[in-house]
């Protein structure tokens, strides 16, 4: 996987949300081998460290040719960008796009101090 990375939070006296969005995700479905495409999108309140999003982008990347299940897929992000920069509070929302007439949305989030998910 591509290596994250993160630069120092100008703000870390404030809680302030932040929100990336990638409308372009893709991965592959473990069971047929058939590309999956979905929007992710990450919310956080960061910490002391917010997320670059040129590494971001090229993280996302490395998916495209593995074959990983949704909910493994949002989990494994979550991990990963929380070990990255420890925020405050993050939830990873997968909307990932319809097959066989069922679309799958799944969301995971880090909220150690319970501040509660978007909507």
């Amino acid at each position: 996987m591509a290596e994250l990375e993160v630069f120092e939070n100008q703000y870390p006296d404030r809680d302030y949300y932040i929100q990336h969005v990638n409308e372009e995700f893709t991965s592959l479905c473990p069971k047929t081998g058939l590309p999956d495409f979905a929007k992710i999108t990450i919310n956080y309140i960061p910490d002391k460290l917010c997320l670059e999003l040129k590494a971001l982008k090229y993280y996302f990347l490395d998916f495209r040719n593995k074959g990983i299940f949704y909910e493994a897929v949002i989990n494994q992000i979550l991990d990963d960008l929380v070990k990255a920069c420890q925020p405050r509070y993050m939830e990873v929302r997968g909307e990932f796009t319809t097959r066989g007439g069922i679309n799958s949305t799944v969301t995971a989030m880090h909220d150690p101090q319970k501040r509660g998910g978007f909507k």
